[in-house]
């Protein structure tokens, strides 16, 4: 699936109500609410995630970042926060993805992938099959303390412009992804969405000048 002319964009790490208020009235398409986290920045509790969610309009995507791997406790998790998407950023060890959206109806199922290889190709192509939309990050599952996304670090667009030529779902382009370079991302990748945190923040806290140049840079102005 091609990209559209203009990539919706997702703000993560959103840590309170004025932060993602902000985000929307900056443009932001999709608001990324991070649980817990074996690493990265933006982890809240799962209340707050709720007290969050409650408060964006309709339209506008709630990702429950998760990083659980047994899909019963996904579904606790996410009837408990009430966001219309599941962000799975690690693998699923127990139960499926049909279960999932069997229990959720209307959620919206979204796998990341982390860039490390040709390798990720294939398994961005077999989980393609059964989730709403693929998410590249820059994480590594394989480390001792798992990296699971939130590393500030972009990958091979190569590779990503490979999956996103290969499925037939949305993918949504992260890691590392700033007003400096996002224009080059869109051009090497033309990804259906952009995903970003640290590169719109000040020390930490939501950046409204850096947001502007983002919403900026990826309309090509």
């Amino acid at each position: 699936m091609k990209a559209t002319i203009t990539p919706r964009v997702k703000i993560c790490c959103i840590s309170n109500v004025d932060e993602a208020a902000l985000a929307i009235e900056s443009g932001a398409a999709a608001l990324g609410l991070v649980s817990h986290m074996p690493s990265g920045p933006g982890v809240i509790s799962d209340q707050t995630i709720a007290e969050i969610a409650a408060t964006v309009p309709p339209p506008i995507g709630t990702f429950l970042l998760t990083s659980l791997q047994d899909v019963e406790d996904i579904i606790a998790q996410q009837c408990s926060c009430r966001t219309n998407c599941i962000q799975i950023c690690d693998h699923l060890l127990r139960g499926t993805y049909r279960e999932l959206k069997d229990a959720l109806p209307g959620i919206s199922i979204v796998q990341v992938v982390h860039v490390t290889g040709p390798d990720s190709v294939d398994e961005a192509c077999t989980i393609a099959l059964h989730v709403d939309a693929i998410l590249l990050d820059s994480g590594n599952q394989k480390l001792a303390v798992k990296e699971l996304g939130g590393t500030g670090k972009t990958h091979d667009w190569t590779l990503s412009r490979k999956i996103r030529e290969s499925i037939s779902v949305p993918i949504f382009l992260a890691g590392g992804l700033t007003p400096e370079n996002v224009g080059r991302a869109i051009e090497e990748v033309a990804p259906f969405g952009l995903d970003l945190c640290s590169g719109v923040r000040t020390n930490g806290t939501l950046d409204e000048s850096k947001l502007r140049q983002f919403f900026a840079a990826v309309s090509g102005g």
